[in-house]
């Protein structure tokens, strides 16, 4: 079984609306509808939030040099 993902908000009316979804008409499929937990991101404040964070080498040291002490 294929699997396609697609994330849409629900409209006022409680209606989904789904195009360009790619199966050959006539085809059959199955649709399992899951709510989306976590934090739903609306906020000019905030953004980040929901962006990939990506962490290259997260265990290395940081700015070692600027410290005299280790020198």
């Amino acid at each position: 079984m294929e699997a396609y993902q697609v994330e849409r908000e629900v409209a006022a009316n409680g209606t989904l609306h789904f195009d360009a979804l790619p199966f050959r008409k006539g085809e059959l499929v199955e649709v399992i509808i899951l709510a989306r937990k976590g934090k739903v991101c609306k906020s000019a404040s905030s953004p980040l939030c929901g962006k990939v964070i990506e962490y290259i080498d997260p265990t290395e040291p940081v700015a070692q040099d600027d410290w005299e002490l280790l020198s």
